[in-house]
């Protein structure tokens, strides 16, 4: 597809209607958004529970479907990056992060990188090197960043990392949309995303914390509540980055939501976005919290 058929598209996007539904000061359709919401956590908690090996395969998926999202947004900027390559070498990665750890995550994404290449450049030079680019963008973020998750899973006591990691992040989110739904009045970015306030991030600060605050000490025997906090606290302003992320890329693109397969959220990545940038910092700090 030409340049300006992408931006015939999203021109086109632009000025369709929204479509019809109730929804909230924040924009989305409530009701939807939470019941998908539920249905997501309920599917992640119990494959988590069930064994951690059908947490990695929910992983996989996932990263799969984030790669489809990715690969399609970068469409709409002329931007195309080779889908079987990333996405085959995405789920070595977190595999090889699962099974032989960090030093295998970063040998995995070092071939996936020349696999990409020469798929690419084997289809004619013609936009070879954008299309590299794309792909390696793509490898980075997300892949490599979600291969943080595969490495604490297979930590010991790799459940209850993940079920923190998850937890306090997702508050991060529920804090800073209920304050910021309530009480927010100063925007904190407007060019990229009107409806985050910094009222929404202080909310997303405390909430954070107090539940790193209460989670730590139960997830881990020596864990203490100051660490929760703590880490809480570092959680939120990481998260909230990654949003800003994806949305100064979506507003990049011209486009409003990475996919539409999730009812009242978007796509895979609009969920992730937060997720996929606390991960490694998450990792990292657990591993101080609860060293094994």
């Amino acid at each position: 597809m030409t340049e300006p058929e992408h931006a015939t598209r999203r021109a086109v996007r632009a000025a369709a209607p929204a479509p019809a539904g109730p929804s909230s000061r924040a924009g989305r359709d409530l009701p939807v958004a939470i019941a998908a919401g539920v249905v997501l956590g309920a599917l992640a908690a119990g494959l988590l529970l069930v064994h951690p090996v059908a947490f990695l395969v929910l992983i996989c998926v996932a990263t799969v479907v984030a790669v489809w999202e990715m690969r399609q947004a970068l469409a709409e900027g002329g931007l195309f990056a080779p889908f079987v390559p990333v996405a085959v070498g995405a789920v070595s990665m977190v595999v090889a992060a699962y099974l032989r750890g960090a030093e295998a995550l970063v040998f995995a994404a070092a071939l996936t990188v020349i696999a990409v290449l020469v798929w690419r450049v084997a289809d004619g030079l013609t936009g070879a090197l954008r299309d590299v680019s794309a792909g390696s963008l793509v490898l980075l973020y997300p892949c490599f960043l979600i291969g943080f998750a595969a490495l604490m899973l297979a930590e010991p006591e790799g459940r209850w990392r993940i079920f923190v990691f998850i937890l306090i992040t997702v508050f991060s989110d529920i804090g800073g949309y209920a304050v910021g739904v309530l009480f927010g009045k100063h925007p904190m970015a407007p060019r990229l995303s009107p409806k985050k306030s910094w009222e929404g991030f202080f909310g997303s600060v405390i909430s954070c914390a107090v539940v790193g605050a209460i989670a730590i000490p139960l997830a881990f025997a020596d864990g203490l509540w100051w660490q929760g906090a703590l880490l809480g606290a570092v959680v939120a302003p990481v998260a909230t980055i990654g949003d800003l992320i994806e949305s100064s890329l979506k507003r990049n693109l011209g486009i409003k939501d990475m996919s539409t397969i999730i009812p009242g959220h978007g796509g895979l990545m609009d969920r992730l976005d937060s997720l996929v940038l606390v991960v490694p910092v998450a990792w990292f700090a657990l591993r101080l919290i609860a060293p094994y």
